[in-house]
């Protein structure tokens, strides 16, 4: 729902002042989305995906070079997505995510496919140096939990656990899904 990919069956939703349904495409604008595919276009290049992106956002060609730049794949940037490694596409993926500047980031597995340096790279970009509010999905319970301000946890639809990631004990909630 936050990603306004599906719609509240009752209630509302409300992101960055935008309520939804109703305004799912104000908030749209709102919202940086990473998720488990990379909604990269597999025949465009990188450099092609995120100047795309940009011109659906507003946002100029000089933005889509410094995201280039930052995630390291100006050497491959016209080579087509789908001759690049698993964890080059992640790359651009992260960068397209955050290219118009998002303040809210919806982050699936962000790190998946990447080597611990390509990780590390993302930090300014997607990791608590963003300075953004995030909303991480992770299997790796320990480095979220160290990440985050807050921990939630779902288990077939309903909330099982809600506290100050502070405070979790990483094998509690390792038991809560067993």
């Amino acid at each position: 729902m936050l990603a306004t990919l599906l719609r509240p069956h009752s209630g509302s939703v409300r992101i960055a002042g935008a309520t939804l349904p109703g305004e799912a495409w104000k908030a749209r604008a709102s919202v940086g989305y990473l998720g488990h595919e990379p909604l990269l276009y597999r025949e465009l290049s990188a450099r092609e995906n995120l100047r795309y992106h940009a011109r659906l956002h507003r946002v100029g060609r000089a933005r889509v070079e410094e995201l280039l730049a930052a995630v390291t794949i100006e050497r491959r940037a016209d080579d087509p997505v789908r001759e690049l490694s698993r964890g080059m596409v992640q790359r651009v993926a992260v960068a397209r995510a955050v290219l118009h500047d998002p303040p809210l980031l919806l982050l699936d597995e962000p790190r998946a496919g990447l080597d611990p340096a390509a990780a590390d790279l993302l930090e300014p970009l997607i990791g608590r140096a963003a300075g953004r509010a995030r909303v991480l999905v992770s299997h790796d319970v320990d480095a979220a939990l160290a990440e985050c301000d807050a921990a939630l946890g779902l288990r077939a639809g309903r909330q099982v656990l809600c506290e100050r990631a502070a405070a979790v004990d990483p094998a509690r909630v390792r038991e809560l899904y067993r």
